[in-house]
């Protein structure tokens, strides 16, 4: 063969493969990374570390706090939703013997007095009897005529609440919107990010599975108006929603940012004073014909100061001041952790 023409035959071959490279990188940033969710893809798959906030282990993340308090017999299963698993399992910890506890290395065992199905089986299982208490945000209509339809009626005691937020990637030059902004973009009024401050992109605002606590929350936050499903644009740039706890501390997502809504951030200490516009209660939720009489010292042990104490610990903020002392306490060694880090 001739020499030159085999170099020329090379060069082809190499520039082909340039091109080929070219394309997929141009491809990917172009279309593939917009339809990436751009404001932290974990935010859909990611589940919380069962093992990592196990009650009972030394090296736990829940809240270890001690209580006179021990239910041996008959004791109510626990279940719930995935942000609030640190702390029932904290819970759990104070409250039942540690052979109450059957963790088979990925997960529960069906006997296990503490589980973790989330939101949606959460609430299916106590309608169904199957479990004794949970721990969520409020229920869905669909949730409520499951209920209805079993002829179930559940009791819901608001045990803390909880900043309900919106999200986009932290690229994102938008760090603020109001409440009527947040109900336009999702009404479809506002489609391009440029109308609140941003760069010259398609919004694709985003929703989560019906069922769950955050979608739920969203559907309550729009008092029944219509939420219009966005296109899948090309070049678009997205939003999302979740709450506070979840995205700080669950997903801990750096490509990710919550902003703020009417100027106000949606910190604790925000939450605490209302000043941040959505913030919504989670529940211990059961069925009112649970004849167990465990479930009445739960909620009173809950609803204690050394209860409450532990979901403002744990991250969240109770629904009864704790004592100045232990507040004192608290927001000193909170205020040294920042500091440290």
């Amino acid at each position: 063969m001739d020499k030159k023409k085999l170099q020329k035959q090379i060069i082809i071959i190499i520039c082909i493969v340039l091109g080929f490279v070219l394309f997929d990188w141009s491809f990917y940033s172009l279309i593939t990374k917009n339809y990436i969710n751009n404001y932290g893809e974990e935010m859909r798959e990611k589940s919380i570390d069962l093992e990592s906030y196990l009650p009972f282990k030394d090296d736990s993340l829940i809240v270890h706090e001690s209580s006179n308090i021990r239910i041996t017999t008959n004791i109510p299963q626990m279940d719930g939703a995935t942000a609030l698993y640190p702390i029932y399992s904290a819970f759990v910890e104070a409250l039942y013997p540690k052979e109450s506890v059957k963790f088979e290395g990925k997960d529960f065992s069906i006997d296990s007095k503490i589980q973790k199905t989330g939101t949606i089986e959460a609430y299916k299982k106590v309608i169904d009897g199957e479990t004794d208490i949970i721990f969520c945000a409020k229920p869905s209509e669909k949730q409520l005529e499951y209920a209805k339809s079993k002829n179930v009626e559940l009791e819901m005691v608001p045990i803390g609440k909880e900043a309900f937020v919106f999200i986009v990637n932290k690229n994102n030059k938008v760090n603020d919107l109001s409440i009527e902004q947040i109900k336009d973009i999702y009404t479809g009024r506002i489609v391009n990010w440029k109308q609140v401050g941003g760069e010259n992109k398609p919004i694709i605002a985003l929703q989560r599975k019906e069922g769950s606590g955050s979608q739920t929350a969203m559907f309550s936050f729009m008092h029944g108006t219509e939420i219009k499903k966005s296109s899948q644009y090309i070049l678009g740039r997205k939003i999302g929603y979740s709450f506070r706890y979840y995205v700080e501390s669950v997903v801990k997502d750096g490509n990710i940012k919550m902003l703020s809504l009417n100027g106000f951030e949606p910190n604790i200490e925000n939450v605490r004073n209302d000043k941040y516009p959505i913030v919504d209660s989670f529940y211990m939720i059961y069925r009112k014909d649970n004849a167990n009489e465990n479930i009445e010292t739960i909620k009173e042990f809950i609803l204690s100061e050394k209860g409450q104490k532990i979901i403002e610990d744990t991250g969240y903020v109770g629904v009864k001041e704790i004592s100045n002392q232990w507040l004192g306490i608290f927001l000193f060694y909170r205020k040294v952790l920042r500091t440290s880090l």
